[in-house]
């Protein structure tokens, strides 16, 4: 499937009192997930983060299987988190960037995750800092070809974020392909990437919370410096 999730949290948002209640948390996490938190308290990571931390995987599961399931809803205890594999020396450390951005995640400490919903099994890459979460789901576990990024900005309003996220990705873009791209929406309301020469969609995921912002999609084989080649076989991707 060629798809793009991707969920942001700014930790600065969050009701941390409310977070630890259980009837807030159990809207969140089932009660197979609670476990799951045993290795963050070993790190000393609260565990309003762990639970902001699921749904940023389950979220970004969601927008995932969303654009193939136009009417899917979003209920985060049917996402079930069943497996957290934690970076060595897992710790807040700060957001020290103005802009973080990567392609895959081997080069970085994260959280890898693996989401099940209904019939399907999705993976998930995690960085944690102590002002944001940001996750990427994808549905293999090679992320190898993902570019992501996320961007703090000067303010939380809806039309700053809308805005901030859309020129942080088509900045990524041109760096990485050229400049004739725009973001539009296909008939299901998604987000996708249009080259002005071929129009071919190419699945993104945006998402906004406080003040950053965060992308991610997958690089196709046929894009290059000069933008996007035509294929040579096959439909266009929606």
């Amino acid at each position: 499937m060629i798809s793009a999730g991707n969920d942001v949290v700014s930790l600065a948002a969050i009701d941390i009192t409310r977070t630890n209640q259980y009837k807030f948390y159990s809207k969140i996490l089932s009660e197979a997930e609670i476990p799951l938190y045993n290795k963050f308290s070993l790190a000393r990571i609260p565990f309003e983060i762990f639970v902001w931390l699921l749904w940023s995987v389950k979220e970004s599961a969601y927008k995932f299987l969303q654009r193939s399931e136009p009417r899917l809803l979003f209920t985060p205890v049917k996402f079930e988190v069943v497996n957290l594999r934690l970076p060595h020396n897992c710790s807040l450390s700060p957001f020290n960037y103005p802009i973080h951005e990567g392609k895959g995640f081997k080069e970085i400490s994260h959280i890898q995750s693996t989401i099940k919903f209904a019939d399907n099994t999705l993976h998930a890459c995690s960085v944690l800092y102590s002002e944001l979460i940001h996750t990427v789901a994808n549905s293999g576990d090679d992320f190898n070809n993902l570019l992501w990024g996320v961007k703090k900005i000067g303010s939380d309003d809806s039309e700053a974020q809308s805005a901030g996220v859309r020129s942080f990705l088509l900045e990524r873009i041109k760096k990485e392909c050229g400049n004739n791209f725009r973001v539009e929406k296909n008939n299901n309301g998604c987000p996708v990437l249009l080259s002005a020469a071929a129009d071919f969609p190419i699945p993104v995921s945006l998402s906004h919370h406080g003040c950053f912002v965060g992308y991610s999609f997958m690089k196709p084989g046929n894009l290059d410096s000069d933008g996007l080649r035509e294929q040579s076989t096959g439909s266009p991707e929606s």
